[in-house]
């Protein structure tokens, strides 16, 4: 995916390709930037004229990117849904919570207006959201973060769809609010059959509700894997690095949080190898400073992007049995 800036072109999302299937959790994580969020937005044929989207984007045999518009509004949020990051800003501040959960009910449910009202009161209710009836007539200010976040929700949901996209769903949340969204997601999910994609920053969340990980870097992904695999035997030293960083109850307290030096590199002058590299503490093998390492396997439904196994040792030689990283 291209997109046309005042400085050039950016690469913000490049070779990115997973599959996630019903009633699985896809969590993809990864830093500030690094192409997450834009990745979702093209799932969902959001993005504006200048983005420049090829590849495929199927559900249910259906290509999303060669879809015309009116075939894309008959998808969205029957479909597939999507829970944006910040809900005071995805929420019309001049529309009650009410019209815009009728919305959609009406638009791909052909239901009355009453029928549609009554829907949305079980919604509300279904996502733990007190005296549902009597807040359809509120307008988001009147809402706090979390119960914003739980219409978002309730809005995504609202048609069953088979794909729900949650684009930071939890952030800025306290952790009790997070937890019974988290669980709202979770027996929703179980009831429905849902495919859930869970874009996040945050591994504590990812490690209690996701089934499989996918890294993503500089607009690619380094690393895919279970998540059991994942946080017990990273193969990549970026996903280490990830790993390190998040803060641990118990044991020693440590003078000062491990942090990744440097910053991610800038998408309209990427470095001309793996993206990682300038970054990377483990720079045993120079073909990465030119070449881009290609996804390969190095377990049960374990990818990464590097050329250097775990071990130490150059890619497909050794056991990959040690607890570090490779160059990527």
């Amino acid at each position: 995916m291209r997109i046309g800036t005042r400085r050039g072109v950016a690469e913000v999302v490049n070779g990115v390709s997973y599959a996630v299937r019903a009633g699985e959790t896809l969590a993809i994580v990864g830093e500030s930037g690094s192409g997450k969020t834009v990745a979702a937005l093209a799932v969902m044929g959001l993005l504006d004229e200048a983005a420049r989207v090829t590849g495929q984007v199927l559900l249910g045999g259906v290509d999303l990117l060669g879809a015309s518009e009116r075939q894309l509004c008959r998808i969205r949020g029957n479909d597939i849904a999507m829970v944006f990051q910040d809900p005071m800003t995805s929420l019309n501040p001049v529309r009650t919570i009410g019209s815009q959960l009728v919305e959609p009910i009406v638009l791909h449910r052909q239901a009355g207006a009453a029928a549609a009202r009554d829907r949305a009161v079980e919604l509300l209710a279904e996502v733990g959201l007190p005296d549902a009836h009597r807040r359809l007539d509120d307008y988001p200010h009147q809402f706090s973060g979390g119960m914003r976040q739980r219409v978002m929700i309730a809005m995504a949901l609202a048609c069953e769809p088979r794909v729900l996209l949650a684009d930071e769903a939890t952030t800025a949340l306290d952790v009790t609010t997070q937890a019974q969204i988290l669980d709202v997601v979770a027996g929703l999910q179980r009831r429905l059959g849902l495919a859930v994609v869970w874009i996040t920053h945050d591994l504590g969340v990812v490690a209690g509700i996701a089934d499989r990980v996918a890294v993503m870097y500089a607009g690619r992904i380094l690393e895919q894997a279970p998540v059991e695999a994942l946080y017990a035997t990273p193969r990549h030293p970026y996903t280490a690095g990830l790993l390190a960083a998040v803060p641990r109850v118990g044991g020693a307290r440590p003078r000062r949080l491990r942090t990744i030096p440097g910053l991610p590199p800038d998408p309209v002058a990427l470095p001309p190898g793996c993206p990682f590299w300038p970054r990377c503490g483990y720079r045993h093998d120079e073909r990465a400073a030119t070449q881009v390492p290609p996804l390969r396997t190095v377990g049960p439904d374990h990818l990464v992007g590097c050329f250097y196994d775990i071990d130490g040792g150059p890619a497909g030689h050794g056991t990959g049995s040690g607890s570090g990283g490779g160059h990527g």
